[in-house]
C-alpha cells in the first residue's frame, strides 16, 4: 500500500513494531460492543491481533506529526479481499478519515475486480460505514455480521 496523504493525516505501510501500539487501539476500540455481546476479554482482545498480524498487507494511519492514529489490513483471501484490523483512535472517528482509507482500499480492490469481503460485530456503529460504501450481509450469527462489496467497474 502506497503513502497517501489526504487533509492532516497518512497512511503509511505497518512494521513489526506498530503492533502493541494497534492491539491496544483494537481493545480500546471494540471494548464497548464486546462488553455490549457480554465477549470481552482483556488478554483475547489484544492476542488475536498480535496471532494474525500481517505487517506487509497492513497500513497505519498517522497523524500530521507522524503519531500513530489508526491501523487497516487488506489481505488477499482465495476469493477476493480481506479487510480487517480497521481501528481509528476514538478523537479522530467521525472526521471523515475512516471514509477516505476505505474508499481508496475499495478503489484499489475495484482496479483488481475483486470482492471485499470483512466481518463486523453486530450492532457496531462501523457496519453503516461499510453499507455506505456498497456491502451488504452475506451472512450472520449471534456475534458477528459477514459482508461483501462486490468489485466495481
Amino acid at each position: 500500500m502506497s503513502t497517501s496523504t489526504v487533509r492532516s493525516w497518512t497512511l503509511r505501510p505497518a512494521a513489526s513494531e506498530d503492533v502493541e501500539a494497534m492491539a491496544e487501539l483494537r481493545a480500546s476500540v471494540m471494548r464497548p460492543d464486546l462488553e455490549r455481546l457480554g465477549r470481552y476479554d482483556e488478554h483475547r482482545v489484544r492476542q488475536r491481533l498480535r496471532d494474525a498480524y500481517a505487517p506487509e498487507h497492513t497500513s497505519v494511519v498517522a497523524t500530521h506529526d507522524g503519531a500513530f492514529a489508526g491501523c487497516v489490513t487488506l489481505r488477499p483471501s482465495e476469493n477476493g479481499w480481506w479487510l480487517e484490523n480497521f481501528y481509528l483512535a476514538p478523537e479522530l472517528q467521525g472526521r471523515g478519515i475512516g471514509t477516505a482509507v476505505l474508499a481508496g482500499l475499495l478503489a484499489r480492490a475495484d482496479t483488481e475486480d475483486e470482492p471485499v469481503r470483512l466481518q463486523v460485530l453486530q450492532g457496531s456503529a462501523a457496519r453503516a460505514l461499510y453499507e455506505r460504501h456498497g456491502f451488504s450481509v452475506e451472512r450472520e450469527d449471534p456475534v458477528d455480521v459477514y459482508m461483501v462489496r462486490p468489485p466495481r467497474a
